[in-house]
């Protein structure tokens, strides 16, 4: 019998628990699930055979060493500020470890410890990062393969709520870690676009929102994702004009999550003192101190003022139509940069209703999502003792955005990789000949993935953070991968037998080709 130890049994380790269940009969497993909530560890595990759930000090050496030397695998969904212990055990105990969290300069410290002693540490093994990896390298080495050289890739990513469940003015609902949410962007983005390295400082991150569009879904808004230059020779593009990897979210969503920042609500400064205070008051007392009222009123009245002026233009346009015999299809008008241009004259109109439409529809959402969060809320007490905004902000999201026992959530991932074939010169950097570029051929394929949960248990997130850590210790104990040392997974080793198990469970991607 083969034992494997799971630390953590929270939103994201549900269906993790069931898979390494519904294999123990026939791999012969035992699965140690430990975590501080003894009573959540009991309920995942179900009262199987195959399940012993326990209950420590996470922090107590003595405790974690004892359980650890029992394991054949550790696999640990733990907060990330944990990983580094549990890996120095799994070092000093002689056991393989996996994890669906980033690898950082700790753990990279450790990295020819960890292969000296033949160990295989497997990080970033979940959904982003993870089955981004798996997908993007596949779909990459396919390309390599047949001679094509990648001049763009862009990779999306998010957590969404399901359509179906989609009724609030955040279009968004928590089904993985709140404290996540709240941190997100914080580093800033680094990535590169059209052969520029581009570095976004975090108040910046959600000024503009960049479009996607997944088949079969709306239009979804995009930020770039923390440092995407740091996979560059991982996924060996080091010469890629465009690499960018993303965060998907609905557009109103990136538009609030603006305003959020604009009004320091994700600040960690611990100021407030919470108990026997309402969210009402709190945010009150936060918002005197941003001079929420001033904000309020420029943000607004910018919004007014444009569709005012926009508006009375739109009038001149029909008083000016109603007045003329024959009215042109098209005029001319000069551009920003002093030339002229033709204008269709339907085609401006409508432009123009649709900004008219969008910046009405901003200025009322930006008062309609801070109220959902509990601006007026004068009943609901936060009782958390010295707080900052952030935890403040979290309170309130894990109040308001609550994925209900009959909600849905959604997984949504989209691959964008143009390439050529036919030339080997750099696409960083390079001047190519008009009869070098007449002899490639140019491609795009797109490759798309949406999943949605079954429940606010058995969620869509926890699915695609969980299946691939599962289905990656079955193949480490049987031995189908053998590998030393610390990797993600972008080796064709780790990731065509994990892709090709994922399909049977729902989680397979739809291509498209031009």
């Amino acid at each position: 019998m083969k034992t494997i130890l799971l630390f953590g049994a929270g939103k994201s380790a549900t269906v993790l628990i069931d898979y390494l269940l519904a294999q123990a009969p026939e791999e012969n497993w035992q699965v140690l699930v430990v975590d501080a909530n003894l009573e959540l560890a009991r309920m995942k595990t179900g009262g199987s055979v195959y399940a012993s759930p326990l209950s420590f000090d996470i922090n107590d050496e003595t405790e974690r060493g004892r359980y650890i030397r029992m394991a054949d695998i550790v696999i640990s969904l733990l907060p990330p500020q944990l990983h580094i212990e549990v890996a120095r055990d799994c070092i000093r105990l002689e056991k393989n470890l996996l994890t669906a969290s980033y690898v950082d300069e700790a753990i990279r410290a450790l990295s020819k410890e960890i292969e000296d002693k033949q160990l295989f540490f497997l990080y970033e093994m979940g959904l982003d990062p993870g089955i981004d990896h798996m997908s993007a390298m596949q779909l990459i080495d396919q390309i390599h393969a047949k001679g094509g050289m990648i001049h763009s890739f862009k990779s999306h990513c998010g957590g969404l709520v399901a359509p179906e469940s989609d009724d609030n003015p955040w279009h968004y609902k928590i089904s993985w870690n709140p404290r996540n949410i709240v941190l997100a962007g914080k580093a800033g983005a680094h990535y590169r676009e059209n052969g520029e390295e581009k570095k976004v400082p975090y108040h910046e991150l959600f000024h503009t929102t960049h479009r996607v569009e997944v088949p079969g879904l709306e239009s979804l808004g995009w930020y770039p994702n923390r440092d995407s230059l740091s996979y560059l020779t991982l996924y060996g593009l080091e010469n890629t004009a465009t690499f960018i990897r993303t965060t998907l979210r609905h557009p109103d969503f990136m538009y609030g999550w603006n305003n959020i920042i604009e009004l320091n609500l994700t600040d960690e400064t611990p100021v407030y003192d919470t108990d026997g205070k309402t969210l009402q008051e709190l945010f009150k007392e936060h918002m005197d101190k941003q001079g929420f009222g001033e904000w309020l009123n420029k943000k607004l009245s910018e919004r007014f003022s444009q569709t005012k002026d926009l508006l009375e233009k739109l009038v001149q346009l029909a008083e000016a139509e109603n007045e003329s015999d024959e009215v042109p299809e098209s005029f001319l008008a000069v551009e920003k940069d002093g030339q002229l241009e033709e204008v269709n004259l339907d085609e401006a109109k409508n432009t123009a209703a649709e900004f008219l439409s969008h910046k009405m529809h901003e200025a009322n959402l930006t008062l309609k999502q801070l109220f959902f969060l509990g601006l007026d809320d004068d009943t609901t007490l936060v009782n958390k003792g010295k707080c900052s905004a952030a935890d403040l902000l979290q309170f309130a999201l894990e109040k308001k955005l609550v994925l209900y026992p009959q909600d849905k959530d959604m997984i949504v991932m989209l691959h964008e990789i143009q390439y050529t074939v036919g030339s080997q010169q750099s696409a960083v950097g390079s001047q190519q000949s008009s009869s070098a570029k007449a002899m490639e051929d140019t491609f795009a394929v797109s490759s798309s993935l949406v999943v949605k949960g079954e429940d606010s248990l058995r969620t869509a997130m926890a699915r695609t953070v969980g299946l691939p850590l599962g289905i990656a210790a079955k193949l480490i104990l049987n031995g189908t991968i053998q590998m030393t040392g610390l990797h993600i997974p972008t080796s064709k080793t780790i990731y065509e037998p994990v892709l090709a198990e994922l399909k049977n469970y729902g989680v397979s991607f739809t291509e498209q080709h031009s």
